[in-house]
């Protein structure tokens, strides 16, 4: 499987020319799709590792109404969990903007894939953010919940508050903190700090330290320097 993943980012990648000359056309619809493809050295989620410490790839595909309210973003990463090597997911949003802050309200279904019988394989997330952007400095808190999660993680909460500066055009900094209150796992506090650079207008690297205070319930909730490139057209 991640033999698999890592040969669906190669064509893609190798494929963004073909993409990008056909989405020229004159009866394309230039600002309807988005794609971003990439890797990274480790899959952090909510500052724990999804990938059993390892690298990963993943992949999505996002469509934006045209007045930039609503989305749709299928969208997959590599995993090492409960026998599944892949983790699909689909979301939908909606993400107005009221009185100088910005809002997303969107709703995932994730699915792993090819899991061992018995594993519950899949579960819902639900996620709310509101941000705002004053100059150069940013600030988001985002609420996410899940009823019944995949794996022995049964429903959960996590809220995360993000601080990001922006030093130049290309160069950002970030840091956030967040808790995760969860049934069927142990709950944590969560945190990272890193920063990202715009190697090009298409291709970012980004490099970022995560840790928790729930190292002893397992490696996935050990510190890490984590390295990520993503590549969007």
């Amino acid at each position: 499987m991640i033999r698999t993943a890592f040969a669906v980012l190669a064509a893609a990648v190798l494929a963004t020319p073909a993409a990008a000359q056909s989405a020229s056309g004159p009866s394309a619809s230039r600002d309807a799709w988005s794609f971003e493809v990439g890797a990274g050295t480790d899959n952090r989620s909510k500052a724990a590792s999804k990938s059993g410490n390892d690298g990963y790839v993943f992949g999505s595909a996002t469509w934006e109404s045209a007045d930039g309210l609503f989305y749709v973003a299928p969208g997959f990463e590599t995993i090492q969990a409960g026998g599944s090597n892949v983790e699909a997911e689909f979301v939908i949003g909606y993400q107005p903007e009221a009185f100088g802050y910005s809002f997303d309200f969107n709703a995932a279904y994730k699915n792993r894939l090819d899991a061992e019988a018995g594993y519950d394989e899949d579960g819902w997330e639900l996620t709310g953010n509101i941000s705002r952007s004053i100059g150069p400095a940013r600030a988001r808190l985002q609420v996410q919940y899940s009823p019944d999660a995949a794996g022995s993680t049964q429903s959960f909460t996590w809220i995360e508050g993000q601080v990001g500066w922006d030093f130049n055009d290309r160069l950002n900094g970030s840091a956030a903190v967040g808790r995760r209150q969860q049934t069927g796992a142990p709950d944590y506090t969560g945190w990272n700090a890193g920063v990202t650079y715009a190697l090009t207008d298409a291709l970012d690297l980004d490099l970022r330290y995560y840790d928790t205070n729930a190292d002893t319930f397992g490696e996935q909730y050990e510190d890490a320097l984590v390295a990520k490139v993503a590549y969007a057209f």
